[in-house]
């Protein structure tokens, strides 16, 4: 029996070694026919002899393993999104904004992968659980397909705790080799690797991930300075040693000049990589730099994204129509001969508003120039004037909804008409949409399609019918069977628990965003205070203006607004904003930023950050001016000379423990 536990061994470490050469170094020293034999020689002993089976097998990876859904998964630390820059000046502009805190800053500058972002964590060496970015808090556990991919390593050359994050990508032979295959089984084609990547990730059964062939570059480690690196590049770097794939084409750059060459020398290159990429990010590498800089409520002030210019063909402009916002704004829609830009056909295009189309001179007929915005948007440039016959139809806005017939309204400051009908149709169902969606109250399964088919079938029509919903009223409709209705009235259900800063974004109050949203949120804690506040106590929000202040005044000014609040706890909805119960007010954490260092010999440093965070307080990685107090444990080092130098208050254990003893 030992024989068999060392060749099992061994082989495994030879695989593992294998893979790694192949896939992650593209250098392989062994011949497929070899890989393949050593393979089915693991496969049959784990399948002999279970009771050595191992989660870090690289017999892992073929797939088989199907679940009934996706797990949710909550980021510890959130996955945020960048800002964007479109040229040299805009990243000329983020370097003034870096070097207002920072002096001579260096910048990391990587390829941006277009893929899909996700989440590793490994436990003690093994990949325990991956997970997608998701809305940047909630993402889905996809680790039975992570698995599958061959550059990632199930265990790693060290036995550490560690997150790590990156984006999973299909290689264009790949995606031209699935498409092929997917035209000859008469399937529909992928759009583009971005879209192949991510389907075959979000698939329930991992042999379907496995048989496409995905890839993965890391490019984050969001605890960095936890694992005592200074800097973006050393954590890089340290990914690389333990076995994890990162994109070499990485540059450390000591100034803005340096990285706008990268930029331009990737720009002209880029179409010569074996895989997509649709932008390059740019970093501040120094992390206490990073730290100072700080972030606003969805980006990082140091790093941003640089995207490629958009790629314009010309098409025929065959009609324009106009859709009815939540709000009431209507906006004119390009309809357009369908033609392919940036790796997705493109029929349909965006045109803002009235003013947008006649200061083009946009004629119905004309040939045009479109372009997607960011690689993302649809959006019409300019008609080819040159190229006009004289049928060509120039543009009338409507007067009328397109959906309820009302008149419609242009204010005096803005360039949209509106609907001011507060019943039409299109309105309500836009409502419904927006209320649903995932940064909202963000209903599992209530997407746009079914609240269309639940709208037509009067099954609801304002927001409390949603919570009125039963298993019953699904089951009688189309594509919905049993298991699917008692999901969603299940999901609906759960959200009756969310904080009231999402059902205050979910209302669609006119120029109230989610950040808005949370700030009110916070402040006035219930919805019976928001609803007696004066434009006045509003204002005295930081960043709430008398714009945002009297559009909230007016909308519970509205009995019809004030009925639907009051027939929604009736129906069991959280009417405040939830905060963790745990947290205690303590003077001497209350709103207060930690650093912790060197070795606690009572708690271990996540016991103390869970601590701190309970009595109020912020838990960060690097000390800066901004950091309050440093609790320095045994061996602390170049933090407490920087928190000394800076004149932060610094506790010893014991000062810590006798602290937090009232608390505890």
């Amino acid at each position: 029996m030992d024989k068999i536990i060392k060749r099992i061994h061994e082989l495994r470490e030879k695989l593992n070694k294998y893979n790694y050469e192949y896939y992650v170094l593209d250098n392989p020293t062994v011949p497929d026919s070899d890989y393949d034999r050593l393979m089915q020689e693991l496969i049959n002993l784990e399948r002999e002899y279970p009771c050595y089976n191992s989660d870090d097998s690289p017999t892992q990876r073929v797939g088989g393993q199907v679940l009934d859904q996706f797990k949710k998964v909550e980021h510890e630390i959130p996955m945020l999104s960048l800002g964007n820059a479109f040229n040299d000046e805009d990243m000329k502009d983020f370097d003034k904004r870096v070097k207002e805190v920072v002096k001579n800053p260096r910048y990391m500058a990587e390829l941006k992968i277009d893929g899909l972002a996700c989440s590793l964590h490994y436990r003690n060496g093994r990949l325990y659980r991956a997970a997608t970015r998701g809305d940047g808090v909630i993402g889905e556990e996809i680790t039975h397909n992570v698995k599958t991919i061959r550059s990632v390593p199930l265990r790693l050359k060290k036995d550490i705790d560690i997150e790590v994050r990156g984006e999973i990508f299909m290689s264009k032979r790949t995606f031209e080799s699935l498409n092929e295959k997917r035209a000859k089984d008469q399937l529909a084609l992928f759009a583009n690797p971005r879209n192949a990547a991510a389907g075959s990730v979000r698939q329930l059964d991992s042999s379907v991930a496995a048989s496409r062939n995905l890839d993965l570059f890391l490019y984050s480690v969001p605890n960095a300075e936890n694992l005592g690196f200074t800097s973006h590049s050393e954590s890089l770097d340290y990914l690389d040693k333990i076995g994890l794939k990162t994109n070499r084409e990485r540059k450390l750059c000591k100034s803005m000049n340096e990285v706008l060459d990268y930029i331009k020398t990737w720009t002209d290159k880029r179409n010569n990589l074996p895989y997509d990429i649709d932008g390059i990010v740019i970093k501040v590498d120094d992390l206490d730099k990073q730290d100072e800089l700080g972030f606003t409520v969805k980006t990082p002030k140091w790093a941003i994204a640089f995207k490629f210019p958009a790629e314009e063909v010309s098409t025929t402009l065959k009609d324009i129509t106009f859709t009815v916002g939540r709000t009431g704004s209507i906006t004119p829609n390009a309809e357009l001969e369908p033609v392919k830009v940036a790796g997705t056909t493109v029929s349909r295009a965006t045109l803002h508003n009235e003013e947008f189309i006649t200061l083009r001179d946009i004629r119905v007929g004309d040939r045009v120039i479109i372009r997607k915005a960011g690689d993302i948007i649809p959006e019409v440039v300019k008609p080819i004037v040159d190229e006009r016959t004289g049928d060509e139809a120039p543009f009338k806005m409507v007067e009328d909804c397109p959906v309820c017939g009302e008149t419609l309204e242009r204010k005096e400051s803005e360039a949209d008409y509106y609907c001011v009908n507060e019943d039409c149709p299109r309105r309500l169902m836009e409502g419904l949409i927006h209320y649903a969606s995932r940064n909202a109250m963000n209903i599992d399964g209530l997407g746009e399609k079914i609240i269309e088919q639940l709208f037509n079938e009067k099954l609801i029509t304002s927001i409390p019918d949603i919570y009125r919903l039963t298993k019953e009223d699904l089951l009688r409709l189309e594509r919905f069977g049993d298991k699917s209705s008692e999901n969603l009235i299940k999901a609906i259900n759960k959200t009756k628990d969310n904080s009231f800063d999402r059902l205050l974004f979910g209302l669609g109050i006119r120029h109230v965003g989610s950040k808005v949203a949370n700030l009110i949120a916070s402040k006035f804690k219930v919805v019976d205070q928001l609803m007696e506040a004066t434009i006045d106590e509003l204002t005295a929000i930081n960043e709430i203006g008398e714009k945002i202040a009297s559009s909230i005044v007016d909308y519970f000014n509205d009995e019809d607004n004030i009925n639907m609040i009051n027939e929604l706890k009736e129906l069991g909805l959280n009417m405040e904003y939830e905060v963790d119960e745990d947290i205690i007010e303590a003077e001497a954490f209350t709103e207060k930023t930690f650093v912790l260092t060197g070795t606690l010999e009572e708690l271990k440093r996540k016991e103390a950050k869970a601590i701190i965070e309970r009595l109020g307080g912020k838990v960060t990685g690097s000390v800066s001016k901004k950091t309050d107090v440093l609790v320095a444990g045994k061996e602390a080092g170049s933090k407490l000379d920087k928190a000394v130098k800076l004149g932060i208050e610094v506790w010893d254990e014991v000062t810590f423990l006798e602290k937090i003893k009232p608390y505890v």
